[in-house]
């Protein structure tokens, strides 16, 4: 599996940036791809708007990763994706917050349900951050600490 994603992963080229930035901004208003022999295809818009952001994170430096969304993941790769430990995961795994299949032994996770949780995770940290954030103004504490307090 691990291969699998690795041949799916695309790093920027380091010598062509110019070329890729002038790629990301011609790729604003044009949806049919020329081949070299010069025949058209038109891009489904699906197409063209994944090709788009594949374009714009390689322009800016960052690599991309192309994966089925039926992708399953070991644990490590799970963990990996969302900067946890393996055992921090399993925990999550069998807490019932993420989804996850047996292939004999082993705990396998789907992309998707990987994604989903990521993404309730990120709003709910954001709603629980909004809450302490209305709090401390309703109780007047926001202003009131206009440094960083001592620790050592």
């Amino acid at each position: 599996m691990a291969a699998t994603l690795r041949r799916h992963t695309l790093f920027p080229p380091g010598d062509s940036q110019d070329d890729l930035a002038y790629a990301a901004e011609a790729l604003h208003g044009h949806t049919r791809l020329v081949g070299p022999d010069g025949t058209e295809i038109k891009l489904p818009g699906e197409v063209f708007a994944a090709l788009r952001e594949v374009v714009e994170a390689l322009s800016n430096g960052l690599a991309i990763t192309i994966a089925p969304q039926t992708t399953q993941l070991t644990t490590q790769q799970a963990a990996d994706m969302l900067n946890i430990s393996r055992p921090t995961l399993v925990r999550l795994l069998e807490e019932g917050q993420i989804p996850f299949e047996m292939r004999g032994r082993h705990r396998r996770v789907r992309l998707t349900d990987l994604l989903d949780y990521q993404e309730h995770a990120r709003v709910h940290r954001r709603t629980a951050l909004n809450e302490l954030a209305r709090e401390a103004v309703e109780d007047g504490s926001y202003d009131a600490v206009d440094h960083f307090p001592r620790t050592r």
